[in-house]
């Protein structure tokens, strides 16, 4: 047999091939599934003013697979074949009322000198007129 035929009538070769090509599928609903957690927290912020803990860690950990199942294309195995990938849980995201922010959180635009207005007429300078486009 020659060297080429016994690479192609290797079945461990065919046996990862139907692997890669299963992971792609469920990378594909993977995206999907993250996209749908991320539509959902944007709306629950939107809505409650906090993204929801349980919808942030299935995300982080989807995240985690996902990049794991990438990794196996290229050679490491992802879950079901290894554990469920390992993720420091973030820090959750909300929105403070203003009835909540404290005095020294909040920092009055008009008394500030770091903040500068784009809109106020003393602050724009005016571009000097074209010789070339004047309507006269």
């Amino acid at each position: 047999m020659t060297e080429s035929k016994k690479h192609l009538t290797n079945s461990v070769t065919w046996i990862r091939l139907g692997f890669m090509l299963l992971f792609l599928l469920l990378l594909m609903a993977g995206r999907l599934v993250i996209s749908m957690v991320v539509l959902v927290q944007f709306a629950l912020v939107l809505v409650t003013g906090r993204d929801n803990e349980n919808l942030r860690n299935l995300g982080q950990g989807l995240g985690k697979w996902i990049y794991q199942a990438v990794m196996f294309l290229s050679e490491e195995k992802p879950f079901p074949f290894d554990e469920w990938p390992v993720f420091d849980p973030s820090e959750g995201y909300w929105v403070k009322s203003a009835d909540d922010i404290e005095e020294g959180e909040f920092v009055d635009a008009q008394e500030s000198d770091d903040v500068h207005s784009v809109t106020a007429s003393e602050d724009i300078e005016q571009a000097p007129e074209d010789p070339q486009n004047k309507d006269s």
